[in-house]
């Protein structure tokens, strides 16, 4: 449509120059044309003509026969008789005296020209003409004074313009109907231009469109070598390079996606006006909370650093703190990412909990190591000291006693000693497993059968079933034999004398067991989860009575996990505790092997 206006506005605006110059130039014609056919016949270099008006003028009929003479000169004077004619004045007067016309043919008013022929008249200017031309006016005249004698005449040549005025009508019904046509030629090739032009372009839109949508996989036909056609190849190499752009964009995003997605740090993003864009499920996890589009920075981590300080960091520089989440300690290291008025604050959450508890189980582990020594040192420091200072004045029998216990105490750190070397050996990887297979009943059977004697003497009942049927196994006999025994000794300990222990096994498809039941003090529901840990005890004061270092559940439950098995509490009915192993039949590759 601009296409067309466009157009149809040269075409218009051309035929109105055109038709305007061929008007003025055509009335210039006739103008021109007129004065030259005036110049002709009363020009300088025509004296003769004008000497012999002159003379006729003198005679007594001067205007009759000075209109003779015009009527001879009159087709060198354009004279038609219709639209130009020429009239005998009176010099004087300007009275109408003869003519090719009738007075009346002349107009009511007097010209410039006309007036300018009478001042020449009455000044005997023999050289003054009345031939100014006015384009404005609708007519052309000339006056011409001629003297003769006591005579003054004024030779009028009026034409009233009607010729240039048809003339003009018919130019302009021409230009007209030329403009018409132009006009309609012009809007016929204008769409079959806008056509060819247009075709290619909306083709274009449609593909531009088309890629908007997404829709990458169709190329535009480049259908000539024009710049269009070189457009529509540009547009093309365009479409796939911003396809692979997209895809390589897409790409990074699904990357990043299964990163936040998987990863173990929790981490949450917002915009600059502090909103949430986005927060993986670990974040979720570590703040305790369902975190949503609702959640704002303030909300979350405004206690720890201010949203308008962090946007005004430089990068690469970054807050960080610690965070409280329920029974969680989160580390929370704070960022900001891209500019201060497009970008936002990225926080990345590291759960600490855990790390934490290590320490604390390291310095309580520390704590009671250093107690455990420091008790049966300073006991055998004591003795020592007093069988030193006694110089044989205490009875042998008492010496023997102290030496007795300093045995023991001596007995109890070597123990102590050996049980850490034993879970350091383990922690390392160090205590290589000697797999063999064997029968798991008779192993049982051993370990209750070396227990049976302590478990008289402290007036227990110690008995077992299920041990028939039980397949072979495939571990290090005796290091499983050394967690049955501590699992046993254990019950037997914490048992109160006449007590009841009961051993009990069994197996699955792939799988076997082996409980040991008592009725002791049992476990109260709070340290339930710690049995296992290193020098925790229930009784510490009744452990050390039995010589008990704290690591013996320790020791067992790794050597139970290098079997791949669990060692755990079981449900239990009534007083006492009732701990079962479980372990696989079969062993994966590892460890050495005995045929």
């Amino acid at each position: 449509m601009k296409l067309t206006l466009i157009l149809l506005l040269l075409i218009t605006s051309l035929m109105a120059v055109v038709g305007a110059f061929l008007t003025i130039n055509v009335s210039n014609f006739f103008t021109n044309t007129f004065y030259q056919q005036i110049d002709s016949v009363f020009g300088e270099d025509q004296w003769e003509f004008v000497a012999s008006l002159r003379g006729e003028a003198a005679q007594d009929d001067g205007a009759d026969r000075v209109h003779d003479m015009l009527e001879l000169t009159a087709g060198k004077l354009g004279i038609d008789y219709r639209t130009r004619n020429y009239f005998v004045l009176d010099g004087e007067t300007g009275t109408y005296l003869n003519g090719s016309a009738a007075e009346g043919s002349m107009p009511r008013e007097q010209s410039p020209n006309l007036l300018t022929a009478r001042n020449a008249v009455a000044r005997r200017d023999e050289t003054a003409v009345g031939d100014l031309s006015d384009i404005t006016a609708d007519y052309m005249d000339a006056a011409i004074p001629i003297f003769g004698g006591s005579n003054a005449f004024i030779i009028y040549i009026l034409d009233t313009r009607d010729t240039v005025s048809g003339l003009n009508s018919q130019l302009f019904q021409i230009i007209m109907q030329a403009l018409v046509i132009g006009l309609l030629i012009s809007v016929l090739l204008s769409f079959l231009l806008s056509k060819t032009m247009v075709g290619p372009i909306e083709k274009l839109t449609a593909g531009a469109e088309k890629m908007a949508a997404g829709n990458f996989g169709s190329a535009l036909p480049v259908e000539s070598t024009d710049e269009i056609g070189i457009l529509t190849g540009t547009f093309n190499e365009m479409a796939g390079v911003l396809q692979s752009t997209l895809a390589a964009v897409e790409n990074e995003r699904n990357k990043l996606d299964t990163l936040f997605l998987h990863m173990t740090d929790g981490v949450v993003a917002f915009s600059h006006d502090g909103t949430l864009i986005h927060c993986n499920p670990a974040a979720n996890d570590m703040l305790q909370r369902p975190v949503g589009p609702e959640c704002t920075y303030e909300e979350l981590f405004g206690g720890l650093y201010p949203f308008r300080e962090m946007l005004a960091l430089q990068r690469p520089s970054f807050a960080e703190g610690e965070l409280e989440a329920g029974e969680k300690t989160l580390e929370v290291y704070l960022a900001p990412f891209s500019d201060r008025e497009r970008g936002g604050v990225l926080i990345v959450l590291h759960d600490v909990t855990e790390q934490h508890r290590n320490e604390e189980r390291r310095k309580e582990f520390v704590a009671n190591v250093s107690h455990e020594l420091r008790t049966p040192l300073t006991n055998v420091r004591t003795y020592a000291e007093t069988l030193r200072d006694a110089e044989g004045d205490i009875p042998q029998s008492t010496a023997n006693g102290f030496l007795d216990i300093i045995i023991t105490e001596t007995d109890r750190m070597t123990h102590i000693v050996q049980d850490l070397l034993t879970l350091s050996r383990l922690d390392r990887g160090d205590a290589e497993l000697v797999l063999s297979r064997f029968p798991f009943a008779e192993s049982i059977r051993s370990v209750v059968r070396s227990s049976a004697l302590n478990a008289q003497q402290r007036g227990h009942q110690l008995t077992c079933s299920g041990l028939d049927h039980l397949p072979l196994i495939v571990g290090d006999r005796s290091r499983l034999e050394q967690v049955m025994v501590n699992i046993l000794g254990n019950a037997i300990k914490y048992t109160p004398d006449g007590g009841h222990i009961h051993v009990s096994a069994g197996c699955g498809e792939d799988t076997v067991w082996m409980e040991v039941q008592d009725d002791g003090i049992g476990i109260p529901e709070k340290d339930r989860e710690r049995i296992f840990d290193r020098f925790y005890r229930v009784d510490k004061a009744r452990s050390r009575e039995s010589g008990g270092t704290g690591l013996g559940l320790s020791i067992a439950r790794e050597i139970v996990q290098r079997h791949r098995g669990v060692i755990a509490l079981a449900p239990h009915q009534g007083p006492g505790t009732t701990i079962r192993m479980t372990l696989p039949i079969a062993q994966g590759r590892g460890g050495q092997t005995e045929g």
